[in-house]
């Protein structure tokens, strides 16, 4: 039994883990929610006996676990700075804030050669969507069953009665916990839905080259050119967040001085541009880890960039198969 359930359900662990990080808003959760969706398939393996397909019984058992758990941690939101305080021009205090959970990045290399990529007939939105910071950020902001309602019906494409079987309610609740959690997409997306991410053209790539040189030459100047006029910055755990490449710039003029240096290594996160940096303290110090850099790119600019410094959760350097320190 034991082979043949590994045979059976192992293609479907990464699509269950990017839709329990969708769900969580932590790639560290969604990890462990699909062990213990593994675990509790395992062990009802034998009666399962051919109810509906595997996928769908397997969607059910980590849906149900994911909400279960959501309804036992004190904040079902993980979110980004930018979405619990106002932006600000002072500068931290370099405290993280410790009595909030907040979003984490999910590395590429878990949504490469998902098994089942084929959405139903009432899906909204693509995979690639779904996972993209700002679309994250924004279902967080759901009530947890509206947000499993979204993601069943509106990514999966599975029917409002598949949905109400699955999460054993009726289709009319179904069909109301749909409509209002797209009213509230809507509120931000108002063409309703978001920009689906192409590969960077060569202008862009152009544009992300310069910002490694940027950051490794300490050139301020230069790295501030490449943002927008109305460019966003985030910095979790630090609760503090800056709008406007000015009090971007000045945010950079008071923080690069605490560093002799930075190394940047390219990665990718939420199907967006990334990088991860190292930084030393002094010109003999090791390259030691610091942040992992999401970025989002408007046509030739920079729009949106999240630092996820390392104290945000644990292993998250070695989530995206990274070193702590680069030799």
């Amino acid at each position: 039994m034991n082979q043949t359930f590994e045979q059976l359900t192992e293609p479907f662990r990464r699509e269950l883990k990017r839709h329990c990080y969708c769900m969580l808003g932590s790639v560290h959760e969604a990890e462990d929610l699909v062990q213990e969706t593994y675990l509790r398939a395992w062990r009802s393996f034998g009666s399962f006996e051919g109810r509906g397909t595997l996928r769908a019984w397997l969607y059910q058992i980590a849906t149900n676990a994911c909400l279960n758990f959501l309804a036992s941690r004190k904040n079902p939101q993980r979110l980004l700075p930018n979405q619990r305080v106002p932006a600000t021009t002072a500068m931290p205090d370099g405290t993280p804030a410790t009595d909030v959970v907040w979003l984490e990045p999910y590395p590429d290399s878990d949504l490469d050669g998902i098994a089942d990529e084929s959405p139903g007939p009432e899906a909204r939105y693509a995979h690639d969507e779904v996972v993209q910071l700002a679309f994250v950020t924004v279902i967080q902001e759901l009530p947890p069953r509206q947000r499993a309602v979204l993601l069943l019906c509106d990514v999966l494409g599975w029917s409002a009665l598949e949905t109400a079987e699955l999460l054993g309610t009726s289709t009319a609740a179904i069909n109301s916990a749909r409509q209002r959690a797209r009213e509230t997409l809507a509120q931000r997306y108002p063409d309703g839905r978001p920009t689906i991410a192409s590969p960077p053209s060569p202008v862009q790539q152009e544009l992300l080259s310069r910002y490694v040189r940027a950051w490794e030459a300490h050139d301020l100047d230069g790295f501030v050119t490449l943002l927008k006029e109305n460019a966003i910055y985030t910095m979790p755990p630090i609760s503090q967040w800056y709008a406007g490449n000015r009090a971007i710039r000045s945010f950079f003029e008071w923080a690069w001085k605490y560093y002799s240096g930075f190394r940047l290594v390219p990665t990718a996160a939420n199907r967006q541009p990334a990088f991860a940096t190292y930084y030393r303290a002094h010109m003999d110090a090791p390259w030691t880890a610091h942040s992992i850099h999401v970025l989002t790119l408007d046509r030739d600019a920079i729009s949106r960039l999240t630092l996820f410094v390392k104290p945000t959760g644990p292993g998250l350097f070695s989530t995206f198969g990274l070193p702590m320190i680069l030799s």
